[in-house]
């Protein structure tokens, strides 16, 4: 549950530390103190959207922290997890800071984290019904999204809904094979026909580069036959090339190295250039042997890259990348055989198709025994809203080919009064009828869910008397199994909550500012009092309050 909330420079809020007690609290106040901006700081720090006009004016940030107990969250411990973030004891601290740039940043227990991943933690921790949930009621999409949570469904219809567009993928492809099958084959065969002309070419990348280093050598063979008979006559093969030279320079200064020592360095390089000299020589020799101008195989090599060369040039590829070229529409080939074999295209969308009627099949038995199950409990409660006789029903409507949220719609159906019959909620409900049934729903539904916070926004609007006494019940009876948190203007609903604080504004220099008071027995007394008679107090109106937070506490 939610143990502390931290709140710095959030829209007229500077400073607030609350610590948030066990049970049903309510949150009152006169309208604009605050009391909603609380629940959006704390919407906040669980993940929620947030821009720079959140900053209180004239301040660098906003900066919320909200503070859990995690007893009994044992699935929120696993995600953490395996998320790598330590929690060392019960505690887990979600923080939230948005600067006046509109820059946001978030941590999990000091950890940094993305927004999403403070979503998620917040969805394990906090769940908020908004001022405009009753509206949000009369969506298809809410309304089947509801009834999956309460069929612990979320997942399986998010697999079914990504079987459906397999399926849906699966059967485009056959119906545009079968509608394109004459130009298919055309395009096959196109490819065909290049890649066999490739193969008989029989080239590769290799090939091109000993290609290319003959040609070099046989188109420049008489060049190089000159050169290597003048390097040969400089080396070795006349009186005064350099070996011989060499080798005289050698032996004197061996000589001369017996009677000066100091010269036996100087002889030792000599005769290593010697050495070299004489390898370099016996090397050019076998090479000149080797070479031989041969116009024939000049020709053929010639002729070989001139095929290769235009193979490259009609592809529009350089030699080197036709063996790519090459594989390129091999790939392209088996893809469109692929694409263009009905019988496997007809195998492909059949698996696809019984894969999603199997899991909508699953989905479809986890929907019925909810549906019944929330229609009964949102029907019993409707008769004590000002609703007897009324009936609440969630109607699953099959759908032959099914769709991509399942093999049914879902529809909440309602009858206001009795005789009446069954319409759907979004054509028959007037405001009041919609806010009750829509409260119905969401403390019914809030019932059976296992999140330990439970946030409610004004979703009394529209109600009183005796129908807002009896969602104070209702929100006291949810209290009694986890935290409840309600902002109400409502003074019946306020009567039975086991703690209440009120929110107030006051100025502060230039600007407005919001406060919260924790109250105690009599301060509750005046704040129920003032919602009932208005600003002046009377001791009627405080008897009137006594006597409802009496009849409340009884209750």
């Amino acid at each position: 549950m939610l143990r502390r909330l931290t709140v710095r420079d959030f829209v007229i809020v500077d400073r607030l530390d609350l610590e948030f007690g066990e049970g049903f609290g309510a949150l009152t106040g006169e309208t604009g103190a605050g009391k909603s901006i609380l629940l959006d700081a704390l919407g906040l720090a669980l993940g929620g959207r947030g821009d720079a006009a959140m900053v209180r004016s004239g301040c660098e940030r906003a900066d919320i922290s909200a503070e859990f107990d995690l007893s009994g969250c044992e699935g929120l411990r696993d995600w953490l997890s395996g998320q790598d973030i330590p929690v060392d004891d019960d505690t887990l601290l979600l923080r939230r800071t948005i600067d006046s740039s509109g820059r946001s940043r978030a941590w999990i227990s000091g950890v940094p984290a993305t927004l999403a991943q403070l979503r998620e933690a917040g969805d394990w921790l906090a769940d908020i019904h908004g001022q405009h949930a009753h509206h949000a009621l009369l969506r298809g999409e809410t309304q089947r999204a509801l009834l999956d949570a309460q069929a612990g469904a979320g997942r399986l219809a998010a697999e079914v809904g990504q079987a459906w567009r397999a399926w849906q993928d699966a059967l485009a492809r056959r119906e545009a094979a079968e509608r394109d099958a004459h130009a298919s084959e055309r395009e096959r065969d196109l490819l065909a026909w290049q890649i066999e002309e490739f193969d008989r070419l029989g080239f590769d990348r290799e090939e091109w580069e000993r290609l290319q280093a003959e040609q070099g050598r046989l188109a420049h063979a008489a060049g190089l036959m000159e050169g290597a008979d003048e390097a040969l006559n400089l080396i070795g093969d006349e009186e005064l090339s350099a070996l011989p030279l060499l080798r005289r320079v050698e032996a004197r200064l061996h000589e001369m190295a017996s009677v000066d020592p100091q010269l036996a360095e100087t002889g030792a390089l000599v005769a290593e250039a010697v050495i070299q000299a004489d390898e370099a020589l016996h090397a050019l020799r076998r090479y000149r042997e080797r070479l031989d101008p041969d116009p024939q195989r000049l020709a053929e090599i010639d002729q070989r890259i001139g095929a290769v060369t235009d193979l490259a040039r009609k592809h529009r590829v350089a030699p080197e990348d036709l063996a790519d070229q090459r594989q390129r529409w091999a790939e392209a080939l088996s893809a469109l055989e692929a694409r263009s074999d009905p019988q496997r295209l007809a195998e492909q969308e059949g698996q696809a198709r019984d894969r999603y009627r199997k899991l909508a099949a699953q989905l479809s038995d986890l929907r019925r025994p909810a549906a019944e199950r929330l229609s009964r409990e949102v029907s019993e409660a409707m008769q004590n809203l000002a609703m007897a006789g009324g009936k609440f029903e969630v109607s699953l409507e099959s759908l032959v080919e099914g769709a991509a949220h399942g093999s049914e719609d879902v529809t909440f159906c309602v009858a206001a009064n009795p005789n009446q019959p069954l319409r759907p909620l979004a054509k028959v409900a007037s405001g009041g009828e919609l806010s009750r049934i829509g409260l119905a729903i969401q403390v019914m539904t809030s019932r059976n869910v296992a999140t330990p916070t439970l946030i409610f926004d004004e979703v009394d609007v529209g109600i009183g008397g005796a129908v807002a006494e009896i969602v104070g019940r209702m929100l006291h009876r949810l209290g009694r199994d986890r935290q409840v948190l309600c902002v109400t203007h409502l003074p019946q609903v306020a009567a039975c909550a086991d703690w209440q604080w009120s929110i107030s504004k006051r100025t502060r220099g230039a600007g407005v500012v919001s406060e919260v008071t924790l109250l105690d027995t009599q301060g509750r007394i005046d704040e129920i009092a003032r919602m009932l008679g208005g600003v002046e107090l009377t001791e009627t109106t405080r008897r009137h309050a006594m006597e409802m937070i009496g009849s409340a506490t009884q209750g």
